[in-house]
């Protein structure tokens, strides 16, 4: 732990050489320093230097508790776990998360390398009761695994995060089997969206994909969001990251948007064609 803080303090003095490192835990107002941290970041172009900065977002609520969640630059996402009794306060708690998770992104430990790759695959290995050798064959999932992260060598975990939100969304989403059936190879899918980072368009096209299977399941979307929510507070509450759940939420919510906007318009030109029949009989 003691080695731990150490770094930690090391990773403020280079990126914010004008702090104390012995202080800033000690007095930690997290909202300005995860300001200053990748405001530093992005001055030196060391990551994302094509994203935004650090965006804050507080949930309505009539009262407490309250949540907010924070997004850094590339698109990861925490929350306050913490039980907050004001806005400012949960901004604060999730500023701590993401600012704590921000300096560990910088240790060594946190970039992927050759030895990072082998311990990573074994993980992978032993939790999905596979096979080593599968780690040499990318159309197995260890192997598209592997190929992944050989292909981003040098990138730190943040980064590498920005990437497989897309594929972890693929996935739920149902897509990635269905390229699976076209015949296309792991290795070809990874190649074609490694391009695309996750945008708008590509949430309209995954709630339209919603909207197709709330056709053939009537219900399916409200279940599946339901689902999301509670996954969403689950790892809040436990400090996780959160853009994967979030994504999941605002991919549901619009889908059910488009779905509500449908019906109403539906039900507003039936109106209309009965007053018309009405006014003419």
């Amino acid at each position: 732990m003691d080695r731990t803080l150490e770094s930690l303090q090391h990773i403020i003095a280079q990126v914010l050489p004008h702090r104390d490192p012995a202080l800033v835990f000690k007095d930690l107002n997290a909202v300005v320093i995860l300001q200053e941290f990748w405001e530093s970041k992005q001055k030196q172009k060391a990551v994302f230097p094509n994203e935004g900065t650090v965006v804050y977002e507080s949930l309505s609520s009539p009262g407490p508790p309250f949540v907010s969640y924070v997004t850094l630059p590339g698109g990861s996402c925490f929350g306050n776990f913490q039980s907050c009794l004001s806005r400012a306060e949960a901004r604060r708690d999730a500023a701590k998360v993401a600012l704590i998770n921000s300096l560990f992104n910088e240790l060594p430990c946190r970039r992927i390398t050759k030895e990072f790759i082998m311990e990573s695959v074994r993980e992978a290995v032993s939790s999905t009761s596979g096979n080593l050798k599968d780690a040499d064959d990318p159309s197995t999932s260890i192997g598209a695994y592997h190929y992944m992260l050989e292909s981003n060598i040098g990138k730190t975990m943040l980064e590498f995060q920005e990437l497989m939100i897309v594929f972890q969304l693929l996935h739920w989403n149902g897509n990635l089997k269905a390229l699976r059936e076209t015949k296309c190879s792991r290795q070809e899918v990874i190649s074609y969206y490694s391009q695309y980072s996750l945008d708008e368009k590509m949430r309209s096209h995954m709630a339209l994909d919603w909207i197709m299977k709330e056709q053939e399941s009537p219900g399916i979307i409200s279940q599946e969001l339901q689902l999301s929510l509670r996954e969403l507070e689950e790892a809040r509450k436990a400090g996780q990251e959160l853009r994967f759940y979030k994504e999941k939420k605002e991919i549901l919510s619009l889908a059910l948007t488009h779905l509500y906007s449908d019906q109403v318009t539906s039900y507003s030109n039936n109106d209309d064609q009965m007053s018309l029949t009405l006014r003419y009989r």
